[in-house]
Formats: C-alpha cells, structure tokens, sequence
C-alpha cells in the first residue's frame, strides 16, 4: 500500500510538471481528460456506488453552465460564485427528480428513463427561453482574469481542470471509506436486503445523488468558460450524457479509479481519432472506435480495466518482494 502511494504521490508530481513540455494541442488533450476524469467520477457517486443507473447526467452539466453564465452576464456575478449556485440548483432539481424516482421504488430502466426524460424536458425549456440564448445559445465574451473565470492559454485550464479531478478522487474515497458509502455499497448490492437489515436506503440514494448533481454542475462553469459557447442541444443531449459515463465504465465503477483510467484512455483516442478522421473526410469515424471499445471491454473486462490493472500491479509488487 505504501508502494502504491509513492507511484500516486510521483505520478502526480509528473503530472504538475507535464505543462513545461506540452504544446497547446497535448495541454488541450490533458484539460479534456482531467475534465472527463471529474464527470466520471460525479457519476460514479451515483452510479458507481448505489447502482442507480442515470443517463441524463448531462442535466447538471448544463444548469450548471448556463446558471454561471447567465449570473455573470446578467449581474456580473463571478462565475466562482455562480458555479456553487449553479451546483445548489442542480443539487434542487436531482433531490426533485430523486424523491420521485426513489420514493416510488423506479428500478432500473425506469429510473434511466426518468433521468433521460428530465433532461429532455430542460432542454426544450432552455432551448425556448430568450434570456438564454434560446434555439442559438450563448456565445460568451472573452475578459481574461481569474474573477472572470478566464485565461488566456490552456496552462491555466490544466491546472484547474486536474484540481477538479484529484478533489473529486479524494471525495469519493472519503465517501467509499464512510459509514455512508458502506450504506450506499449495501443499497448497489442488494436494496431489499438493505432494507431489511435497517438501512434507509432511500436517505442515502437521495444523498448520492444530491452530491452527484452538485458535483457534476461544477464542471458545467468549467465547460463554459473554457469553449466560450453554450448550446442546448449540446449541454443537455445524450451524447454528452453517453460521453461521461464511457469513462468509469471502461476504467471501473464503484472505484476511485476507475473514472480516471477510462479518461486516461479514452480521451486521447477520442480527441485524436476525431482529427484524424476529420482531415480524411470521415468524420464520425472515432464514434465507431469508441462502440467497438466499448463492446470489448464489457465482453471481455466487464468490471473495468483497473481489476486487471490491479491484478497486474499486484503481481509486479509482489515479484519485487521476492527479488
């Protein structure tokens, strides 16, 4: 176990220094997988660890957005500020959706569809409000400083972005270490055996997915002032929703991980396909990598990559131990 923090403590040393050797494009790359990396792992709070499945996560990322903006352009209120109101009302509208879900017992491909439908429905309804930006979204001016949420730069960005990831791995691990995320754990495995030994699994799903909400719309404030362009059908679609939960299944859900993994290697084949592809004329191309990826690892790795990377490290720890 000391190994193993060594490696975290010298990998994340490496990672603070990458930014002396990037050019801009690579640094982009790395703020896209720090960013999917805290969506993951907003998801997996959820997801991951009370076996709600949700595929309309995208919500939050959006309220998140287009509260942040909409504070700042309206009153001038610092997208810093905005991001905690943006988390609280998402946070509202999860408990919202949450009470409903849980409350009446939606399982499975119910609960999924009430997330997708929630998400719908906000999207239609921002889509028609002119105040925000309505049908042609939000194009957002550039006002460098730190109050503004802006820079010039991706340097920046990067750091940011990677604070965001490494918080929300310790978040969850001090939850995956609590007597609540033991209770979340019992409400993922079994609910009605939960419930039967005393545990208020509705309190706690309702927890989880409070913080899930909260934490997700925080990358919306982030995703705003770092494309500078808010729309819709792209915040509140199911492509974004898809795109953040490849991540922790691919890696591995229910760990700490796990979100962090599946970034690390889907990102980069995502941001790289898709220019490679694009400069051929076959756009669209990188979705069949992903599909294909996707399909193999729940055929062949179906608990995510970190068991086996966790069986590999294992055995390398223990061949040095005999050395």
């Amino acid at each position: 176990m000391n190994r193993l923090y060594m490696f975290m403590a010298a990998a994340l040393a490496l990672i603070l220094a990458l930014p002396l050797w990037l050019d801009k494009y690579t640094l982009g790359i790395f703020v896209m997988i720090f960013y999917y990396a805290y969506l993951g792992q907003s998801w997996n709070v959820l997801t991951g660890y009370t076996g709600h499945i949700s595929l309309g996560h995208a919500l939050y990322v959006g309220i998140g957005a287009y509260t942040s903006t909409f504070l700042a352009q309206t009153w001038g209120i610092s997208p810093w500020i905005g991001m905690l109101a943006g988390g609280l009302l998402s946070m509202t509208v999860a408990l919202c959706m949450g009470y409903l879900g849980f409350r009446f017992g939606l399982r499975g491909v119910y609960f999924v569809i009430l997330t997708i439908g929630f998400a719908e429905i906000t999207r239609l309804i921002v889509s028609h409000i002119e105040a925000l930006g309505s049908f042609s979204g939000i194009f957002l001016d550039f006002n460098p400083s730190f109050i503004n949420f802006q820079f010039r730069g991706n340097m920046p960005y990067y750091y940011i972005s990677l604070g965001f990831m490494v918080v929300s791995m310790i978040v969850v691990r001090l939850i995956e270490t609590s007597r609540l995320g033991r209770f979340m754990i019992a409400t993922r495995e079994d609910e009605d055996a939960a419930e039967a030994l005393g545990v208020n699994t509705f309190k706690y799903s309702m927890i989880a997915i409070a913080i899930s909400a909260f934490m997700t719309a925080l990358a919306g404030t982030f995703y705003a002032n770092y494309i500078f362009y808010l729309h819709p059908a792209t915040l509140f679609g199911m492509a974004l929703s898809i795109e953040l939960i490849m991540r922790p299944i691919i890696g591995g859900m229910g760990t700490v991980l796990g979100p962090v993994i599946g970034s690390f290697i889907l990102t980069p084949l995502s941001e790289i396909s898709r220019a490679y592809f694009a400069k051929g004329g076959l756009e669209g191309l990188h979705l069949i990598l992903y599909g294909i990826l996707a399909i193999l690892v729940v055929l062949f790795m179906p608990r995510g990559i970190i068991v086996y990377l966790k069986g590999a490290s294992q055995w390398i720890f223990n061949s040095a131990d005999k050395k």
